[in-house]
Protein backbone atom coordinates (compact mmCIF):
# COMPACT_ATOMS: atom_id res chain seq x y z
CA UNK A 1 0.00 0.00 0.00
CA UNK A 2 1.25 3.68 -0.74
CA UNK A 3 1.97 6.41 1.87
CA UNK A 4 0.95 9.74 1.30
CA UNK A 5 4.19 10.47 0.29
CA UNK A 6 3.61 8.24 -3.01
CA UNK A 7 0.80 10.09 -3.89
CA UNK A 8 1.69 12.08 -7.51
CA UNK A 9 -1.58 12.91 -8.76
CA UNK A 10 -3.11 15.34 -5.81
CA UNK A 11 -6.17 15.86 -7.85
CA UNK A 12 -7.50 13.12 -7.31
CA UNK A 13 -7.40 12.99 -3.78
CA UNK A 14 -11.37 14.66 -4.49
CA UNK A 15 -12.82 11.49 -5.04
CA UNK A 16 -12.68 7.44 -4.56
CA UNK A 17 -13.23 6.08 -1.63
CA UNK A 18 -12.90 7.51 2.54
CA UNK A 19 -13.15 4.73 4.94
CA UNK A 20 -13.20 6.15 8.73
CA UNK A 21 -10.90 5.70 10.96
CA UNK A 22 -12.94 4.72 14.37
CA UNK A 23 -10.98 5.76 17.57
CA UNK A 24 -10.81 1.77 18.59
CA UNK A 25 -9.11 1.35 14.90
CA UNK A 26 -5.47 0.68 14.94
CA UNK A 27 -5.29 2.26 11.17
CA UNK A 28 -2.15 -0.20 10.05
CA UNK A 29 -4.22 -3.01 11.27
CA UNK A 30 -7.19 -0.94 8.78
CA UNK A 31 -4.83 -0.42 5.90
CA UNK A 32 -3.61 -4.14 5.74
CA UNK A 33 -7.07 -5.31 5.76
CA UNK A 34 -8.23 -2.56 3.04
CA UNK A 35 -4.82 -4.19 1.20
CA UNK A 36 -6.80 -7.96 1.76
CA UNK A 37 -9.55 -7.26 0.56
CA UNK A 38 -8.51 -5.28 -2.77
CA UNK A 39 -5.72 -8.76 -2.86
CA UNK A 40 -9.25 -10.88 -3.26
CA UNK A 41 -10.48 -8.46 -6.20
CA UNK A 42 -6.79 -8.47 -7.69
CA UNK A 43 -6.82 -4.78 -7.71
CA UNK A 44 -3.81 -3.82 -5.18
CA UNK A 45 -1.55 -3.19 -7.82
CA UNK A 46 -3.84 -0.80 -9.11
CA UNK A 47 -4.46 0.83 -6.16
CA UNK A 48 -3.03 3.38 -3.52
CA UNK A 49 -4.18 4.80 -0.30
CA UNK A 50 -3.20 6.25 2.77
CA UNK A 51 -4.19 7.79 6.64
CA UNK A 52 -5.33 11.53 6.31
CA UNK A 53 -6.24 13.87 9.66
CA UNK A 54 -9.37 15.82 8.90
CA UNK A 55 -9.95 18.49 11.28
CA UNK A 56 -13.73 17.81 11.00
CA UNK A 57 -13.95 14.17 10.27
CA UNK A 58 -10.90 12.52 12.67
CA UNK A 59 -8.11 9.80 10.79
CA UNK A 60 -9.44 9.02 7.32
CA UNK A 61 -8.28 6.17 4.70
CA UNK A 62 -8.38 7.95 1.32
CA UNK A 63 -8.39 5.39 -1.46
CA UNK A 64 -8.05 5.50 -5.02
CA UNK A 65 -6.51 4.17 -8.40
CA UNK A 66 -2.95 5.35 -8.91
CA UNK A 67 -2.34 7.76 -11.71
CA UNK A 68 -1.25 5.33 -14.39
CA UNK A 69 -4.46 2.82 -13.85
CA UNK A 70 -6.98 5.56 -13.76
CA UNK A 71 -5.73 6.50 -17.22
CA UNK A 72 -5.36 3.30 -18.36
CA UNK A 73 -9.02 1.70 -16.73
CA UNK A 74 -11.11 5.13 -16.88
CA UNK A 75 -9.86 7.42 -18.28
CA UNK A 76 -11.73 11.25 -18.14
CA UNK A 77 -13.93 8.48 -15.63
CA UNK A 78 -15.02 7.11 -18.40
CA UNK A 79 -16.54 3.55 -16.95
CA UNK A 80 -18.35 2.48 -19.87
CA UNK A 81 -15.39 0.40 -21.27
CA UNK A 82 -14.11 -0.58 -17.84
CA UNK A 83 -14.89 -4.19 -18.54
CA UNK A 84 -12.86 -3.96 -21.38
CA UNK A 85 -10.30 -2.78 -19.38
CA UNK A 86 -10.13 -4.92 -17.04
CA UNK A 87 -10.47 -7.88 -19.65
CA UNK A 88 -13.39 -9.37 -17.70
CA UNK A 89 -15.73 -12.38 -19.61
CA UNK A 90 -18.81 -13.75 -18.24
CA UNK A 91 -17.74 -17.13 -16.24
CA UNK A 92 -17.93 -19.04 -12.98
CA UNK A 93 -16.81 -15.81 -11.28
CA UNK A 94 -19.64 -13.76 -11.96
CA UNK A 95 -20.39 -12.21 -8.86
CA UNK A 96 -16.66 -11.59 -8.33
CA UNK A 97 -15.96 -9.74 -11.91
CA UNK A 98 -19.04 -7.64 -10.62
CA UNK A 99 -17.67 -6.72 -7.54
CA UNK A 100 -13.95 -5.73 -9.03
CA UNK A 101 -16.34 -3.62 -11.83
CA UNK A 102 -17.60 -1.56 -8.70
CA UNK A 103 -15.18 -1.49 -6.56
CA UNK A 104 -12.66 0.24 -9.67
CA UNK A 105 -15.69 2.87 -10.44
CA UNK A 106 -15.70 4.16 -6.58
CA UNK A 107 -11.85 4.05 -6.61
CA UNK A 108 -11.84 6.42 -10.04
CA UNK A 109 -14.38 8.48 -8.81
CA UNK A 110 -14.71 12.06 -9.15
CA UNK A 111 -16.75 11.88 -6.31
CA UNK A 112 -15.90 11.10 -2.97
CA UNK A 113 -17.64 7.90 -1.61
CA UNK A 114 -17.41 8.00 2.35
CA UNK A 115 -17.66 5.10 4.36
CA UNK A 116 -17.70 4.71 8.06
CA UNK A 117 -15.89 1.51 8.15
CA UNK A 118 -14.58 -1.39 5.81
CA UNK A 119 -17.54 -3.40 6.63
CA UNK A 120 -20.01 -0.62 5.67
CA UNK A 121 -17.71 -0.75 2.25
CA UNK A 122 -18.51 -4.35 1.57
CA UNK A 123 -21.42 -3.99 2.50
CA UNK A 124 -22.16 -1.31 -0.42
CA UNK A 125 -20.71 -3.04 -3.11
CA UNK A 126 -22.62 -6.16 -2.12
CA UNK A 127 -25.96 -4.78 -2.18
CA UNK A 128 -24.75 -2.71 -5.85
CA UNK A 129 -23.97 -6.24 -7.24
CA UNK A 130 -27.23 -7.55 -5.48
CA UNK A 131 -29.45 -4.32 -7.84
CA UNK A 132 -27.34 -5.63 -10.80
CA UNK A 133 -28.00 -9.03 -11.12
CA UNK A 134 -31.75 -7.95 -10.20
CA UNK A 135 -31.72 -5.94 -12.98
CA UNK A 136 -30.68 -8.33 -15.28
CA UNK A 137 -33.36 -10.93 -14.50
CA UNK A 138 -35.98 -8.11 -14.10
CA UNK A 139 -38.57 -8.46 -17.37
CA UNK A 140 -41.90 -6.46 -17.10
CA UNK A 141 -45.27 -5.25 -19.36
CA UNK A 142 -44.79 -1.28 -19.77
CA UNK A 143 -48.19 -0.17 -18.59
CA UNK A 144 -48.49 3.63 -17.81
CA UNK A 145 -51.98 3.75 -16.84
CA UNK A 146 -52.24 0.02 -15.22
CA UNK A 147 -49.99 -2.15 -12.31
CA UNK A 148 -50.88 -5.14 -11.06
CA UNK A 149 -48.87 -7.74 -8.88
CA UNK A 150 -48.73 -11.38 -8.47
CA UNK A 151 -52.32 -11.90 -6.36
CA UNK A 152 -50.55 -14.75 -3.99
CA UNK A 153 -47.72 -12.23 -2.73
CA UNK A 154 -49.58 -8.88 -3.15
CA UNK A 155 -52.55 -6.51 -2.74
CA UNK A 156 -53.44 -2.99 -3.63
CA UNK A 157 -55.42 -0.51 -1.51
CA UNK A 158 -55.69 3.55 -2.78
CA UNK A 159 -53.86 4.85 0.56
CA UNK A 160 -51.38 2.64 0.84
CA UNK A 161 -50.39 1.32 -2.90
CA UNK A 162 -48.99 -2.32 -2.97
CA UNK A 163 -48.49 -4.05 -0.03
CA UNK A 164 -47.76 -7.76 1.36
CA UNK A 165 -50.15 -10.03 2.32
CA UNK A 166 -49.70 -11.57 5.68
CA UNK A 167 -46.92 -14.62 5.93
CA UNK A 168 -45.85 -13.54 2.34
CA UNK A 169 -41.65 -13.00 2.45
CA UNK A 170 -40.58 -10.21 0.99
CA UNK A 171 -37.79 -11.24 -1.09
CA UNK A 172 -39.79 -13.98 -3.00
CA UNK A 173 -42.42 -11.60 -3.64
CA UNK A 174 -40.08 -8.91 -4.99
CA UNK A 175 -38.85 -11.62 -6.88
CA UNK A 176 -41.97 -13.10 -8.12
CA UNK A 177 -43.25 -9.48 -9.38
CA UNK A 178 -40.39 -8.85 -11.33
CA UNK A 179 -38.41 -12.10 -12.77
CA UNK A 180 -40.83 -13.97 -15.09
CA UNK A 181 -39.45 -17.46 -14.26
CA UNK A 182 -40.52 -16.95 -11.07
CA UNK A 183 -44.62 -16.73 -11.95
CA UNK A 184 -44.46 -17.42 -15.86
CA UNK A 185 -45.87 -13.89 -16.33
CA UNK A 186 -44.97 -10.33 -17.17
CA UNK A 187 -47.09 -7.64 -14.56
CA UNK A 188 -47.02 -4.26 -15.68
CA UNK A 189 -45.36 -1.11 -14.02
CA UNK A 190 -43.90 2.01 -15.00
CA UNK A 191 -39.69 2.04 -15.19
CA UNK A 192 -39.72 4.80 -12.27
CA UNK A 193 -41.41 1.77 -9.82
CA UNK A 194 -39.64 -0.78 -11.60
CA UNK A 195 -36.45 0.76 -10.22
CA UNK A 196 -37.82 0.84 -6.92
CA UNK A 197 -38.27 -2.81 -6.81
CA UNK A 198 -34.79 -3.94 -8.35
CA UNK A 199 -33.20 -1.93 -5.22
CA UNK A 200 -35.79 -3.06 -2.70
CA UNK A 201 -34.68 -6.38 -3.70
CA UNK A 202 -30.82 -5.69 -3.81
CA UNK A 203 -31.06 -4.66 -0.22
CA UNK A 204 -33.25 -6.90 1.15
CA UNK A 205 -30.64 -9.55 -0.08
CA UNK A 206 -27.83 -7.97 1.77
CA UNK A 207 -30.03 -7.80 4.80
CA UNK A 208 -31.27 -11.37 4.79
CA UNK A 209 -27.64 -12.25 5.07
CA UNK A 210 -25.76 -9.45 7.68
CA UNK A 211 -28.81 -7.36 9.07
CA UNK A 212 -32.08 -9.95 9.62
CA UNK A 213 -33.39 -7.38 12.03
CA UNK A 214 -33.85 -4.42 9.67
CA UNK A 215 -34.85 -7.06 7.12
CA UNK A 216 -37.57 -8.09 9.42
CA UNK A 217 -38.74 -4.75 10.03
CA UNK A 218 -38.92 -3.84 6.52
CA UNK A 219 -40.94 -7.08 5.96
CA UNK A 220 -43.42 -5.30 8.78
CA UNK A 221 -43.45 -2.14 7.39
CA UNK A 222 -44.56 -3.36 3.35
CA UNK A 223 -47.15 -5.62 4.91
CA UNK A 224 -48.79 -2.10 6.07
CA UNK A 225 -47.42 0.38 3.53
CA UNK A 226 -45.35 0.79 0.18
CA UNK A 227 -42.78 3.57 0.84
CA UNK A 228 -42.99 4.69 -3.33
CA UNK A 229 -41.98 7.83 -5.40
CA UNK A 230 -40.27 10.64 -4.08
CA UNK A 231 -40.71 8.78 -0.24
CA UNK A 232 -38.32 5.87 -1.47
CA UNK A 233 -35.90 8.39 -3.20
CA UNK A 234 -35.58 10.43 0.53
CA UNK A 235 -35.57 6.98 2.92
CA UNK A 236 -33.21 4.46 0.29
CA UNK A 237 -31.35 6.43 -1.35
CA UNK A 238 -28.18 8.99 -1.55
CA UNK A 239 -27.99 11.73 -4.58
CA UNK A 240 -24.61 12.77 -5.66
CA UNK A 241 -23.39 14.67 -8.45
CA UNK A 242 -25.77 18.21 -9.32
CA UNK A 243 -26.48 20.44 -11.51
CA UNK A 244 -24.04 22.95 -10.35
CA UNK A 245 -20.77 20.58 -10.50
CA UNK A 246 -22.30 18.03 -12.65
CA UNK A 247 -20.91 14.47 -12.70
CA UNK A 248 -18.87 13.14 -16.18
CA UNK A 249 -21.25 12.31 -18.86
CA UNK A 250 -19.79 8.49 -19.33
CA UNK A 251 -19.10 8.09 -15.55
CA UNK A 252 -21.80 5.55 -13.92
CA UNK A 253 -21.01 3.05 -11.32
CA UNK A 254 -22.70 -0.62 -11.57
CA UNK A 255 -25.80 -0.21 -9.50
CA UNK A 256 -26.23 3.52 -10.06
CA UNK A 257 -29.84 4.97 -10.53
CA UNK A 258 -30.15 7.39 -13.33
CA UNK A 259 -32.95 9.51 -15.17
CA UNK A 260 -32.49 10.01 -18.98
CA UNK A 261 -34.45 12.97 -19.78
CA UNK A 262 -36.28 13.10 -22.89
CA UNK A 263 -35.43 16.77 -23.95
CA UNK A 264 -38.35 17.57 -26.68
CA UNK A 265 -41.04 19.64 -24.88
CA UNK A 266 -44.05 17.99 -26.79
CA UNK A 267 -43.59 14.50 -26.57
CA UNK A 268 -42.10 14.29 -23.16
CA UNK A 269 -46.32 15.28 -22.49
CA UNK A 270 -46.84 11.78 -22.93
CA UNK A 271 -47.42 9.77 -19.67
CA UNK A 272 -44.24 7.58 -18.88
CA UNK A 273 -42.27 9.73 -21.80
CA UNK A 274 -41.26 12.55 -20.30
CA UNK A 275 -37.59 10.74 -19.49
CA UNK A 276 -36.42 7.38 -18.39
CA UNK A 277 -35.07 5.71 -15.36
CA UNK A 278 -33.09 2.78 -15.29
CA UNK A 279 -30.00 1.11 -13.68
CA UNK A 280 -26.68 0.89 -14.82
CA UNK A 281 -26.05 -3.02 -15.08
CA UNK A 282 -21.99 -2.85 -16.09
CA UNK A 283 -20.69 -3.80 -19.07
CA UNK A 284 -21.40 -0.45 -20.41
CA UNK A 285 -24.92 -1.73 -20.33
CA UNK A 286 -28.14 -0.10 -18.92
CA UNK A 287 -31.64 -1.85 -18.17
CA UNK A 288 -34.06 -2.58 -20.62
CA UNK A 289 -37.05 -4.15 -18.32
CA UNK A 290 -39.21 -4.16 -21.37
CA UNK A 291 -36.86 -6.34 -23.38
CA UNK A 292 -34.18 -7.44 -21.04
CA UNK A 293 -32.44 -9.63 -23.59
CA UNK A 294 -31.86 -5.49 -25.27
CA UNK A 295 -30.19 -3.95 -22.60
CA UNK A 296 -29.26 -0.21 -23.51
CA UNK A 297 -25.76 1.34 -24.44
CA UNK A 298 -25.46 5.11 -23.65
CA UNK A 299 -25.67 5.54 -27.55
CA UNK A 300 -28.93 3.51 -28.07
CA UNK A 301 -30.73 4.78 -24.95
CA UNK A 302 -30.14 8.32 -26.39
CA UNK A 303 -31.53 7.69 -29.94
CA UNK A 304 -34.26 5.49 -28.94
CA UNK A 305 -35.54 8.85 -26.79
CA UNK A 306 -34.81 11.32 -29.35
CA UNK A 307 -37.30 9.28 -31.61
CA UNK A 308 -39.66 9.55 -29.14
CA UNK A 309 -40.70 12.65 -30.80
CA UNK A 310 -41.56 11.19 -34.28
CA UNK A 311 -43.50 8.50 -31.86
CA UNK A 312 -45.42 11.04 -30.45
CA UNK A 313 -49.00 10.91 -31.79
CA UNK A 314 -53.19 11.85 -31.01
CA UNK A 315 -55.43 9.03 -30.56
CA UNK A 316 -59.02 8.99 -31.75
CA UNK A 317 -60.20 10.60 -28.31
CA UNK A 318 -57.47 13.98 -29.12
CA UNK A 319 -55.31 12.47 -26.52
CA UNK A 320 -51.24 11.93 -27.08
CA UNK A 321 -49.84 8.75 -26.66
CA UNK A 322 -46.32 7.14 -27.72
CA UNK A 323 -46.70 4.47 -30.84
CA UNK A 324 -43.83 3.06 -30.21
CA UNK A 325 -43.64 0.85 -33.75
CA UNK A 326 -42.75 4.29 -35.35
CA UNK A 327 -40.03 4.99 -32.40
CA UNK A 328 -38.39 1.73 -33.54
CA UNK A 329 -38.76 2.20 -37.13
CA UNK A 330 -37.22 5.74 -37.09
CA UNK A 331 -34.25 4.29 -34.92
CA UNK A 332 -33.40 1.39 -37.23
CA UNK A 333 -33.04 3.54 -39.84
CA UNK A 334 -30.91 6.04 -37.65
CA UNK A 335 -28.82 3.01 -36.78
CA UNK A 336 -28.11 2.17 -40.38
CA UNK A 337 -27.00 5.48 -41.54
CA UNK A 338 -23.82 6.84 -40.10
CA UNK A 339 -24.23 10.38 -40.38
CA UNK A 340 -27.52 10.89 -39.34
CA UNK A 341 -26.66 8.75 -36.11
CA UNK A 342 -23.62 11.21 -35.25
CA UNK A 343 -25.83 13.93 -35.70
CA UNK A 344 -28.35 12.73 -33.05
CA UNK A 345 -25.90 11.62 -30.25
CA UNK A 346 -24.37 14.93 -30.56
CA UNK A 347 -27.62 16.58 -29.96
CA UNK A 348 -28.83 14.49 -27.18
CA UNK A 349 -24.93 12.90 -25.54
CA UNK A 350 -25.23 16.30 -23.38
CA UNK A 351 -26.17 17.49 -20.32
CA UNK A 352 -29.76 18.31 -19.48
CA UNK A 353 -31.39 21.58 -19.41
CA UNK A 354 -32.97 22.18 -16.15
CA UNK A 355 -36.57 21.26 -14.92
CA UNK A 356 -39.03 23.28 -17.47
CA UNK A 357 -36.21 24.17 -19.45
CA UNK A 358 -36.51 23.32 -23.30
CA UNK A 359 -33.70 24.40 -25.01
CA UNK A 360 -30.46 23.12 -26.31
CA UNK A 361 -30.26 20.18 -23.43
CA UNK A 362 -29.81 16.84 -24.17
CA UNK A 363 -31.08 13.49 -22.16
CA UNK A 364 -27.62 13.03 -19.26
CA UNK A 365 -28.57 13.96 -15.53
CA UNK A 366 -26.11 15.27 -13.58
CA UNK A 367 -26.94 13.17 -10.73
CA UNK A 368 -27.22 9.30 -9.70
CA UNK A 369 -28.24 7.73 -7.08
CA UNK A 370 -27.79 4.82 -4.81
CA UNK A 371 -28.85 3.09 -1.84
CA UNK A 372 -27.93 4.45 1.83
CA UNK A 373 -25.64 2.06 4.42
CA UNK A 374 -27.97 -0.90 5.92
CA UNK A 375 -24.93 -2.40 7.49
CA UNK A 376 -26.19 -3.03 11.39
CA UNK A 377 -23.02 -1.22 13.14
CA UNK A 378 -23.40 1.97 11.02
CA UNK A 379 -26.82 2.27 9.13
CA UNK A 380 -28.44 5.30 7.41
CA UNK A 381 -31.55 3.33 6.65
CA UNK A 382 -34.16 4.71 8.90
CA UNK A 383 -37.91 3.39 8.05
CA UNK A 384 -40.61 5.49 8.69
CA UNK A 385 -42.79 5.33 11.87
CA UNK A 386 -46.71 4.41 10.79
Amino acid sequence: MSSSSAWSNPGLLNGGIQISVQAADDPDGLQRDWAAWLGTLDLLHWSQSFIEENPEEGLQLRCTLRPDAQQQLMPDHDTLCLHRALDQHDSGLLHAALEREICVALLGSPHLFKFANLTALQSHVRVRRNMVLAARKTALAFNTEAAERPEADWHYEEATGFILNPGRPLIPALIAATQPEATGKLYDFSCYRATEYVILLGIAQELAQHHPALLADLQQLNERYAIRSGQFHDVFLIEYGSMAAPLPHRFYVPGDRLWFRNPDERSSNVEGYEGSWVIYMGGGLFSNFWQRDRPFTLESKAIEIFHWRHGAIHDKQGKLRMDESVVEQHVAQTEQDPQARSQVLARMIRMRDPQGVYAEGGCIDSTREYPRSVTSEHCQLVLPAL
